[in-house]
């Protein structure tokens, strides 16, 4: 059985974010700022691009690392890194930006839209049930 990515689906024009799970092999293999096609997220005739994410443990992907393990950094202020003084360096785990089997969560960018808006092809089914019950 394949583990499943959480991939948090922005939608720029709205400004609203919206999750869907999928398959991890679905998304395997591609890197931070690749372009996705919709389909495989269920959003036929649209474009996106993946903008980061994390792995099972919390660490976050960095666009700058090319591997799809964890390294240590000694950065000053970036992603990932809280500086609490001028001139300040931290040694930090974070992830590189190749999607593997221990990618938890995926942050995806809609680059090209389609005919349908986002919301109503990922909008949560919870929220559509209790106005059909009102109408009742």
């Amino acid at each position: 059985m394949a583990e499943e990515i959480k991939c948090v689906i922005n939608d720029p024009k709205n400004g609203k974010s919206f999750t869907k799970a999928v398959e991890g092999t679905v998304l395997e293999g591609r890197k931070i700022g690749d372009g996705v096609p919709g389909n495989l997220m269920g959003l036929t005739g649209y474009e996106l691009k993946v903008t980061g994410g994390s792995d099972d443990a919390g660490f976050p992907m960095r666009p700058e690392i090319d591997t799809a393990h964890r390294k240590k950094l000694f950065v000053q202020k970036s992603i990932g890194v809280n500086v609490k003084r001028k001139g300040m360096f931290k040694r930090k785990s974070v992830r590189g930006n190749i999607i593997s089997n221990n990618t938890a969560q995926v942050n995806i960018m809609v680059t090209k839209y389609g005919t349908k808006p986002v919301q109503e092809l990922l909008a949560p089914a919870a929220e559509e049930k209790p106005a059909e019950e009102k109408k009742e």
